[in-house]
């Protein structure tokens, strides 16, 4: 699965819709991703092993159940569409092609999901970065047939396109040392392949219309409790962190030729490593106790997911962790209302003045 550093996806994915929703607009908006992002595409497909709709996600979910969100409860989305009065995008997969819903948005992202076709492979099912990019096209058409190519074609170009995606590419395929791709490529080769695959992916998309298309980079993978328990001492694995610093130094390079090449493409790279480093590295300054492990007593020998027979903490809002990968309720409270009040310091109503 993915990482804390996925919080921070969602807080750039939010703030553009914040500025959509202060100027009365209401944002179309479409996510592609992996399952900090996934609000239940996975609870679709029948034989995946990468899903969430389970008991100990959602437990502090509105209701208790899980929704097929990776989390004990909110997003960072969730929260701070409350606040906005927006509503997330819902799964594509639970949509029908003449729903009116696609036309305010969808969301395609996977728990799972790469960039690469083959990661996250013994999940035997998940919509990769590319199943993704069909599914949208899939969307594109019916939108075009529900309201006419003129009227579709201005939706499109002026949609926000939200990407984060990556980590598994990492976590569920190249530090696999059970997998093809860690034992057959040097770094520099996967990285390599990784961007020319991403690149594709991008002008694949632009061609289908998005033109604001804000990715997320990576975060300090080699600190993520799957990955501390491989380091002797449970401390951060460097050469995981610098292989990350190297993929999001090329994918910024990368964003910046397709905007010197593509007419008005608008592609945004957010880099967020710094921060969700010092959120890892100084829990206590953001009202946390523990970030080196997780709140669910999980085994990463299966996984790392919080299954129906882990044992839970005491104080779930101690963790910035929930499971091996995934953030718990309380760190995206705190990133969201950092976020909120950062945004919207004189806040009085759903869709308040952005601040700048």
């Amino acid at each position: 699965m993915e990482a804390v550093f996925g919080m921070a996806l969602a807080t750039i994915i939010l703030t553009s819709m914040a500025a959509m929703a202060a100027s009365s607009a209401s944002p179309t908006t479409f996510v592609f991703g992996d399952s900090l992002t996934d609000v239940g595409n996975n609870n679709f497909l029948q034989y995946s092993l990468a899903k969430s709709n389970y008991p100990w996600y959602g437990v502090d979910y509105e209701g208790g159940q899980a929704t097929g969100r990776f989390t004990n409860g909110r997003t960072v989305g969730d929260i701070i569409s409350a606040k906005l009065g927006i509503s997330s995008p819902p799964p594509y997969l639970s949509l029908s092609m003449n729903d009116d819903a696609l036309l305010k948005g969808v969301n395609y992202a996977s728990g799972g999901a790469g960039i690469l076709n083959d990661t996250g492979l013994y999940f035997i099912e998940r919509l990769s970065f590319d199943d993704q990019v069909q599914s949208f096209n899939k969307t594109r058409e019916a939108i075009k047939a529900k309201i006419g190519s003129e009227a579709a074609t201005k939706l499109l170009t002026e949609a926000l396109y939200f990407i984060g995606i990556g980590s598994n590419d990492y976590v569920n395929n190249f530090l696999q040392p059970f997998l093809p791709d860690g034992q057959e490529y040097t770094h520099d080769d996967f990285v390599g392949l990784l961007i020319g695959t991403l690149g594709q992916q991008f002008q694949t998309l632009y061609q289908l219309d998005a033109r604001k298309m804000i990715f997320h980079g990576l975060g300090p993978l080699g600190c993520i409790p799957s990955q501390r328990v491989k380091s002797k001492k449970g401390q951060c694995l460097k050469e995981v962190n610098l292989w990350v610093l190297d993929f999001n130094s090329k994918v910024e390079k990368l964003i910046a030729s397709l905007n010197r090449r593509l007419p008005r493409a608008d592609l945004t790279f957010a880099d967020t490593y710094s921060d969700v480093l010092d959120l890892i590295s100084n829990p206590t300054a953001y009202g946390f106790k523990v970030s080196n492990t997780s709140c669910c007593k999980v085994d990463t020998r299966i996984g790392g997911l919080c299954l129906p027979n882990s044992k839970l903490c005491k104080n779930r809002k101690d963790y910035v962790f929930w499971d091996a990968f995934h953030p718990s309720d309380a760190a995206n409270v705190v990133l969201a209302d950092k976020l909120f009040s950062r945004l919207f310091p004189k806040a009085s109503s759903p869709a308040p003045t952005l601040s700048h």
